[in-house]
């Protein structure tokens, strides 16, 4: 295979099987069953190709898992994710992140949370973010197959930019509003998020991401899963914006 080939099918790949924009949407990993205590989510995709002495390495790796207090109030939620595209010792994708949250429900509406989160990818403007944020939760709807909701927190950030070792101190708004819908009679689940989190020094510099997730289960572990992603960020400065969107399709362990 031609070296142009290999490299034309590295980005095929890389705009389908990235996930890792500058915003995760943690609101499509939430396991949404009140009454189960532990949960997790797991999925792996590793692929590895060798023509003529030109080989390709593909490894994708998510894991969400999620425990509860016994009485249900209080929620420890963990997201780890991981992605590499190698040929020829040269990474043209090379990310990985980290994500943990607490939860208390205060009531069957009204929560608060906290969490930290850290994330690398060269292949952005900000090629590391790290922050600690926290804020309300709030659940607009409940209905037998449909839920909706709302959440805003305070965010301090860190981040380093891809072409420096200069490093940029923000504080972030970030409000989301999410709608969970399930369809029992074909056995399918979607969940619609939509984020946006704007600097509160000045709003023009704001990242907005929207997801659409559907997920249809095969057994009682194993389902079919689809997520589309749609990330934009603004700087309002000389840096270059940075847009990306991706499809993922594959299956999800569920324990």
């Amino acid at each position: 295979m031609k070296y142009c080939q290999i490299y034309s099918l590295i980005l095929f790949n890389f705009f389908l099987f990235t996930a890792q924009a500058q915003l995760v949407n943690i609101e499509a990993k939430r396991m949404q069953k009140d009454s189960t205590r532990f949960m997790l989510k797991s999925d792996l995709l590793a692929n590895y190709s060798d023509n003529n002495d030109e080989y390709v390495l593909r490894i994708r790796s998510n894991i969400s898992t999620q425990l509860k207090s016994k009485n249900l109030k209080e929620i420890y939620f963990l997201v780890l994710s991981y992605n590499l595209v190698r040929t020829q010792g040269k990474d043209f994708q090379n990310s990985w992140f980290v994500h943990v949250r607490y939860n208390h429900k205060l009531s069957d509406f009204f929560r608060l949370e906290a969490f930290v989160q850290d994330q690398n990818n060269t292949q952005l403007t900000i090629s590391r973010r790290k922050l600690v944020g926290a804020g309300i939760r709030i659940k607009l709807m409940n209905k037998k197959n449909t839920e909706s909701y709302f959440g805003n927190s305070y965010i301090y950030e860190i981040e380093k930019l891809n072409s420096s070792d200069q490093q940029i101190f923000n504080h972030r708004n970030s409000s989301y509003l999410s709608l969970n819908q399930s369809f029992e009679k074909v056995n399918l689940y979607l969940t619609g998020t939509v984020y946006f989190q704007p600097l509160y020094r000045a709003i023009k510099n704001h990242r907005i991401l929207s997801q659409f997730k559907a997920e249809m289960p095969l057994t009682e572990n194993i389902s079919l899963s689809a997520l589309y992603n749609y990330a934009y960020t603004r700087f309002s400065s000389n840096l270059e914006d940075d847009r990306s969107s991706n499809i993922n399709l594959g299956i999800t362990l569920n324990l």
